[in-house]
């Protein structure tokens, strides 16, 4: 394993473990970091043996944002030729299995985002969240201020993007921001075995469940009514979802094929 890589990758049972790994700078997001994680992603999208994906950083930080250092002296031709932020960190909406996001220390601005981006956002109590770009003459560029009022509403994203006010983990837990807090010395263990539990479900139901939630994420109501009737017709077609409802009559644990 090449300790060095902006990433870290590992299969655990039917989980996908990335790491982010730039722990000098906080896991700041840069190019090469941002590449590997979508190959990353990309790469237990498409092995069968991968039920769920999880996403974590160090106990420090999940990502402090990107890489100012970096980007300080782009000129807008830089960031329109190379299709900044869109030619890598949109991969992980091309994923059909579920993300988990287990965030532990600063989740500040693209890290912040990079968690929104998940299906699932399980937080360390000692965690902190923020978008804070306006500090910089900038603002959220990576769905920062389209993916949070969705997720709080829009009075209490107006007053994140605006203040740049810093959440902890239990008013990040109350606003809707993420799924669910737990013990800093648990999080990894506590997401882990969400994961798994995911991962052992019928993994075309599961994509069929994201699928579906983000159509009511994204587009009106009555598309996103249509589009689950068909999803949930389409059960009918699945070798588990049969499997699921014999088993549950037959009263034994379900034995799925991911079919």
């Amino acid at each position: 394993m090449n300790t060095d890589a902006p990433i870290l990758t590992e299969a655990i049972g039917r989980v996908g473990l990335i790491t982010l790994n730039r722990p000098r700078q906080l896991n700041a997001l840069n190019d090469a970091l941002m590449d590997a994680l979508g190959q990353a992603l990309l790469g237990f999208d498409g092995d069968e043996a991968i039920g769920a994906i999880v996403i974590t950083g160090s106990a420090r930080a999940f990502a402090a944002g990107a890489d100012i250092a970096v980007m300080a002296d782009w000129s807008y031709m830089d960031v329109y030729r190379s299709e900044f932020i869109t030619r890598n960190w949109e991969t992980i909406r091309r994923v059909r299995k579920p993300v988990i996001a287990a965030v532990a220390g600063f989740a500040m601005g693209g890290g912040c985002e990079l968690a929104l981006a998940c299906d699932i956002v399980v937080a360390a109590r000692g965690a902190s969240f923020a978008l804070p770009e306006v500090k910089l003459a900038m603002l959220p560029g990576a769905g920062g201020t389209q993916r949070l009022p969705r997720a709080i509403g829009k009075a209490k994203a107006m007053d994140l993007c605006l203040s740049a006010r810093t959440l902890s983990a239990d008013e990040a837990d109350r606003y809707g921001l993420v799924s669910r807090v737990v013990p800093d010395e648990r999080l990894l263990d506590e997401t882990l075995a969400l994961a798994a539990r995911i991962a052992g479900y019928s993994l075309p139901a599961l994509m069929a469940i994201k699928e579906s939630v983000n159509r009511a994420f994204e587009g009106p109501l009555s598309e996103g009514i249509g589009f689950e009737r068909r999803q949930l017709h389409a059960r009918f077609a699945s070798e588990d979802a049969h499997e699921g409802m014999h088993a549950f009559l037959d009263k034994r644990a379900p034995q799925f094929r991911h079919r």
